[in-house]
């Protein structure tokens, strides 16, 4: 049985470290940022430092998806492996990159006729979506075939929630996410838009707190609520560089459902530009989304 490619875009916001040591192939969306253009590449091209320390200033960089002919050519690189390749990606309800991956899959396989790709929707974001793919990689070193992996994607996808808590409002503004004037109020009154990522992919503005703590709180609830086998679980955390609370949630939780497994990383520069700094997300499996 031929081993698996799993392939990924920076969007699924793993550790730089944990998609070198594992080798897993990307691309990432382009950033324009401080009139240049950089690849979100987890932090290698444009550190998150620079990048956050922009954002605070008033810096409003912007993205564009990855188009048909870098994903083509990803393709084709990867081919040369003579494996099949999964490519798991941020949801077609949040960018046009999963369509560019389905239209350069399609020009691939009809100029290699052996050429097996498989796309798969993951239906949401950011470290979210790592979290299919980091199962995904260990079911291949573990020698599941393709098809195996593939099925469980599409069984299981939708059982991963989605939880952000947002801390700056006029990236959401921007986005056309909420209004100028519910911007101005939250920012005031120090309200923290809680977002959640739908079955279809799309965000939902599901909760508005008062405070990071009650934010924190918001997250540690909906994951008693919503969580199944709450021991042994692989449990995402992205942060918009604010790795204290992301720490801090990862304690909370540890104390009350231990022995499971914590993957913390930096929100990147995709999810960032459109959330903004102090975004904290917490992803799982539940039953549903």
């Amino acid at each position: 049985m031929t081993k698996p490619i799993i392939m990924t875009d920076a969007g699924c916001d793993l550790p730089r470290s944990f998609m070198v040591e594992k080798n897993i192939p990307f691309l990432g969306l382009m950033c324009h940022f401080k009139s240049r253009d950089y690849e979100d590449d987890f932090g290698k091209s444009l550190s998150f430092k620079e990048f956050y320390s922009g954002l605070r200033n008033g810096e409003m960089p912007y993205t564009s998806q990855i188009n048909e002919y870098r994903f083509a050519e990803k393709f084709k690189e990867l081919l040369e492996e003579k494996r099949p390749i999964i490519y798991i990606g941020l949801s077609s309800a949040l960018s046009g990159t999963l369509n560019s991956s389905k239209l350069a899959r399609e020009s691939v396989i009809s100029e290699f006729k052996d050429a097996d790709i498989t796309v798969v929707d993951s239906k949401g974001g950011s470290i979210g979506v790592g979290l299919l793919v980091y199962v995904a990689h260990k079911m291949a070193e573990e020698g599941k075939s393709k098809d195996e992996i593939v099925n469980w994607l599409e069984k299981n996808k939708l059982k991963v929630n989605y939880w952000f808590m947002v801390e700056d409002l006029k990236h959401l503004k921007k986005g056309g996410r909420i209004s100028s004037s519910k911007a101005v109020i939250g920012t005031l009154l120090d309200v923290k838009p809680i977002i959640y990522i739908c079955s279809d992919g799309t965000l939902k503005n599901v909760a508005n707190v008062r405070g990071r703590k009650k934010g924190i709180k918001y997250l540690v609830d909906r994951f008693k609520e919503r969580a199944v086998n709450t021991e042994g679980q692989v449990i995402c955390i992205s942060h918009g560089d604010c790795p204290e609370d992301a720490n801090f949630l990862k304690s909370v939780l540890e104390r009350e459902f231990p022995n499971n497994k914590f993957i913390i990383a930096p929100l990147g520069l995709g999810m960032a530009t459109h959330c903004g700094s102090g975004m904290l997300s917490l992803c799982f499996f539940a039953n549903k989304r």
